[in-house]
């Protein structure tokens, strides 16, 4: 009994110092002052840019809006994944149910380190495991352009989560195996310039990882077969390999691919389809340099065969 009672007592001792070790490794990490300097006054003009590069109407507009409605940032799109469904909220400039009340040091914060104004973990729905590469003065400018947008009234709904997803505070830990500042693709000194332009759009603002790269069983994207092609987060479909290797564009020019960004038109005469068509009229937007960078960058990166298994063929 004595033994029995020693090895029960060191279990919960162990345990106890595990959980104390969890909860400190979890634990939301803000910016630091170092990085919170560099982000300067911000410029809308250039803020517009990013807004468009980042893709934000294709989440956080109302769902089916057109035009200058895609401006009015309610949210409500729902996202449904194997983890749960995801709704992105309204960042209008509603005080009460947007993020008018946000300061640049809290979109900061969120976009770069994924944590809310109130000190908690955001659901990586919200790409910032790609927004964490981009540079603090860029999310300046993006906070900029937003005060120029409309203030919409109205909550878009709360996820709808199974434990353990609903605990929120278990991110922590998931961010110190995914979130880095840290390009992924390594290019050697003289890389051409457009190359090195593209990946910071690609691998930052853009976010394309997060939809063309397969995920591990934690939700993680596989930096092993980047922009190789994923099963799409919702349903059956599939998000296409756009590297060239197997089964992707290795067959499309850089001009290929930057008329593809403006037109919707692929070199086969084929469009755009299925969300994609939301996430190219906001490349459409961008500078013809900006999708000549972006072809540039997807040339320039390893190609890997399709990232997802190929569909299993159906009786006649």
């Amino acid at each position: 009994m004595p033994l029995l009672k020693k090895l029960v007592g060191a279990a919960l001792v162990l345990g106890g110092v595990g959980a104390v070790a969890g909860w400190l490794l979890s634990a939301p990490v803000k910016l630091d002052v170092e990085t919170l300097a560099q982000l300067g006054p911000g410029d809308s003009a250039r803020g517009k840019r990013i807004f468009n590069a980042g893709g934000c109407t294709s989440c956080h507009a109302k769902p089916g809006s057109q035009g200058e409605a895609r401006l009015a940032l309610v949210g409500g799109l729902a996202l449904k994944t194997p983890f749960g469904t995801f709704v992105p909220p309204n960042i209008s400039q509603d005080a009460k149910d947007g993020i008018g009340a946000w300061s640049v040091e809290d979109l900061a914060n969120a976009m770069l380190k994924g944590v809310s104004p109130s000190g908690e973990h955001f659901y990586p729905a919200f790409p910032y495991p790609s927004y964490a590469r981009m540079r603090p003065a860029d999310i300046a400018d993006l906070y900029a352009f937003l005060k120029t947008l409309p203030a919409v009234a109205g909550k878009a709904p709360d996820h709808s989560l199974s434990f353990p997803f609903n605990i929120r505070r278990g991110l922590g830990l998931w961010k110190r195996l995914y979130l880095s500042k840290e390009p992924v693709i390594a290019f050697a000194d003289g890389t051409p310039d457009p190359v090195m332009a593209g990946r910071y759009l690609v691998e930052g603002p853009g976010h394309c990882g997060e939809c063309h790269t397969p995920r591990d069983f934690a939700g993680g994207t596989k930096k092993s077969a980047w922009l190789a092609g994923a099963l799409a987060a919702e349903g059956s479909g599939v998000v296409s390999n756009i590297t060239s290797g197997e089964g992707g564009i290795g067959n499309w020019s850089e001009a290929d691919i930057a008329n593809y960004l403006e037109t919707g038109f692929t070199p086969e005469f084929d469009s755009a389809s299925g969300a994609m068509v939301d996430v190219q009229k906001n490349m459409a937007e961008l500078t013809a340099g900006d999708r000549t960078a972006i072809a540039a960058y997807l040339k320039a990166i390893p190609p890997h065969p399709n990232g997802y298994p190929a569909r299993k063929k159906t009786a006649n």
